[in-house]
C-alpha cells in the first residue's frame, strides 16, 4: 500500500469539486456519493496518550490543559523523557566525641527525567531531583497567567449574561398591562409588564484593566557585537515555538513540557449525517468501527505505461483497473461533457413493487421518518484543473469479476471467459485488468508541460443498505471524474 502516499498522478472529482487521490476519499454508502474532507463533520470521540496509552474523559481534559499529568517531552529534541534512578552519598549528622572521618555515608536513592535521543537531563536545567519516581517535578510557571485568568474570568461572566439575556427574550410572556391604581407596583415592574428593558445596573468592578502599549524597549546589552556566539547553547525556533509562554533563548533555560494528548474523531456525512469513519475507542487498538474508504468501493485506477508524448502525436497508454468490492462490476468510460446523474438498474419485479408502494403512500409525509430525508444543497466548487490533451475512448465497456483473496494465491489460470476485446484489453486477473488507450497532447504544449487527461467512469454498484421500500439489493450505475497526469512533453512534433 506505499502507493498510496506517492504523489497524486490519478485524481478523483469529489461532489463538492475538489480533487483528491482515492486514498484521501470517502463513500457514503447511503447517499451513493463520494465525500472528501471537506464534506465531513469531524467529531472528537477519546482523549489519550501516546505513551501510557492512558485515556481520560473530556472534562478532566479541560483541567489537565489538554497534557498528560505523567509523561514529559524533552526540550530539545521534543522526544519522551524517561525516569532514572541513581544514588545520592547521605551523610549521618556528627554526635558528640566522633570524628568526621569515622562517620559512614549512606546512599539515597533519587529520580530525574532523562532522555535517551540527545541525553539531555533535568539535572542540566537545574531541577532537583526526587525522591519519588511518580511525579513531584516542579513546572515553570508563566509570566502572565494571573492576567490570563482574569480575562478568562471576565470572558466567562460576559457569555453567562449574554446566555441569559437570549433566554429571556426567548421565553418573554405577553402580559397584559395592569394599572396601578389596583395594586402597588413599582416603576421597575412596569417597564417588565411594557416590554421596555430595565435600567441597566452599574458597569461591574471585575473587568480586567485594559493592556497599555508602551514604547519603551530594552536597551541591548553592550558586548552583544563583540560576544562570542556559540549556536549550541542557543534554542532554535521549534523550541521557541514549544514554549510559547517563556520562548527562552539559552537552551539552559529550557524546561520538560508536559506531552499533549492526542484524538480519535470520527468523520459524518454533511447530508445524511451518517458516519463515514469510526475507530475503535481503546486507546492500544488501531482497526475502526466503520471505515468507509473509497478504495473499499470504488474502483481504483493506475497508471501502468505511457509512451514518450509530444505534441499532436499519438501515445499509447496502459491504464489498470481494480474492483475492490464483492460484486461484478461493468466499467463504461464516457467523455468529461457527459451527465453525471446515477441510473438505478431495476428489474421488472422490481419495478411492480415500486407502483405499488406508490400507490399505497398518495404523500411522502406519510413515510416514516427513517425513509424521508431532507434535501441538502451542495455548493460545487469550479474546476481548476483543463484536460490539455484528447483522449481515445473505447466504445465497448469491460467487466471486473468480483474481488476473490484465496484466487491470488491460486497460479492454476483465469477461470474467467469474458468476450474481450483484443485492441482494448491487454492483460486480465482475478479482479484486474489492463487496457489500452491513445493519447494526443495538443500541439500549443511547450517541453517539460504536464500532459492532463480526464474522463467519466461508469461502473456498476451494488447498494447492501436495505431500507422500508428497498428491502432487495439495488443495483446503481454510479459515475465519477477523473483527472490523470501522465507524464510531460519530452520534445516538440
Amino acid at each position: 500500500m506505499s502507493y498510496l502516499n506517492q504523489a497524486d498522478y490519478v485524481r478523483y472529482v469529489c461532489n463538492c469539486g475538489s480533487l483528491k487521490p482515492i486514498s484521501k476519499i470517502y463513500f457514503c454508502r447511503h447517499c451513493l456519493k463520494i465525500r472528501c474532507g471537506y464534506c465531513v463533520c469531524q467529531e472528537v470521540d477519546s482523549h489519550y496518550c501516546t505513551n501510557c496509552m492512558e485515556i481520560v474523559p473530556p472534562t478532566e481534559v479541560r483541567l489537565k490543559k489538554n497534557r498528560c499529568s505523567n509523561c514529559f517531552e524533552c526540550p530539545c529534541c521534543l522526544q519522551t523523557l524517561c525516569t532514572r534512578a541513581g544514588h545520592v552519598p547521605l551523610r549521618v549528622a556528627v554526635t558528640e566525641g566522633e570524628e568526621s572521618k569515622d562517620v559512614k555515608t549512606t546512599p539515597k536513592k533519587v529520580y530525574y527525567l532523562s532522555c535517551s535521543m540527545c541525553r539531555w537531563t533535568s539535572r542540566d536545567a537545574g531541577i532537583p531531583d526526587q525522591s519519588v519516581a511518580t511525579g513531584g517535578w516542579p513546572e515553570q510557571e508563566n509570566p502572565h497567567m494571573s492576567r490570563i485568568n482574569a480575562l478568562i474570568d471576565y470572558h466567562k461572566i460576559l457569555a453567562s449574561i449574554e446566555k441569559q439575556q437570549c433566554e429571556t427574550k426567548k421565553f418573554r410572556p405577553k402580559r397584559p398591562f395592569m394599572q396601578t391604581t389596583m395594586f402597588r407596583i413599582t416603576s421597575s415592574m412596569i417597564r417588565k409588564h411594557i416590554g421596555h428593558p430595565t435600567i441597566p445596573a452599574a458597569p461591574s468592578t471585575d473587568q480586567p484593566p485594559p493592556a497599555v502599549a508602551s514604547a519603551d524597549v530594552e536597551e541591548l546589552p553592550a558586548d552583544i557585537f563583540t560576544k562570542p556566539v556559540d549556536i549550541n547553547k542557543i534554542t532554535t525556533l521549534e523550541q521557541r515555538l514549544q514554549h510559547l509562554d517563556v520562548q527562552a533563548e539559552n537552551v539552559h533555560e529550557l524546561r520538560p513540557q508536559r506531552r499533549q494528548f492526542l484524538v480519535k474523531r470520527s468523520q459524518r456525512c454533511r447530508v445524511c449525517e451518517h458516519s463515514l469513519s469510526k475507530p475503535d475507542l481503546c486507546s492500544q487498538s488501531v482497526k475502526f468501527k466503520i471505515q468507509l474508504a473509497a478504495f473499499y468501493y470504488i474502483p481504483e485506477v493506475r497508471i501502468v505505461t505511457c509512451e514518450p508524448l509530444r505534441p499532436g502525436k499519438s501515445s499509447e497508454l496502459l491504464l489498470k483497473f481494480c474492483n475492490p468490492t464483492q460484486y461484478q462490476t461493468q466499467i463504461t468510460l464516457l467523455s468529461l461533457d457527459s451527465p453525471m446523474t446515477p441510473v438505478t438498474v431495476t428489474d421488472e419485479k422490481d419495478e411492480l413493487k415500486q407502483e405499488n408502494l406508490e400507490q399505497e403512500s398518495e404523500s411522502p409525509n406519510l413515510l416514516p421518518s427513517i425513509v424521508r430525508q431532507v434535501p441538502v444543497a451542495e455548493e460545487t466548487k469550479p474546476i481548476n484543473v483543463h484536460a490539455n490533451a484528447d483522449l481515445t475512448l473505447p466504445q465497448n465497456s469491460f467487466i471486473l469479476p468480483l474481488r476473490d483473496d484465496i484466487a491470488e494465491y491460486d497460479d492454476t489460470g483465469d477461470t474467467h471467459n469474458f468476450q474481450d476485446d483484443p485492441k482494448l484489453m491487454v492483460w486480465r486477473k482475478d479482479n484486474k485488468a489492463v487496457i489500452r488507450l491513445h493519447v494526443t497532447p495538443d500541439e500549443n504544449i511547450e517541453e517539460n508541460e504536464p500532459v492532463i487527461i480526464g474522463f467519466v467512469m461508469q461502473y456498476g454498484y451494488v447498494n447492501t443498505i436495505t431500507t422500508l421500500d428497498h428491502k432487495a439489493l439495488q443495483k446503481v450505475d454510479l459515475k465519477v471524474k477523473l483527472y490523470l497526469t501522465v507524464g510531460n512533453i519530452v520534445g516538440s512534433a
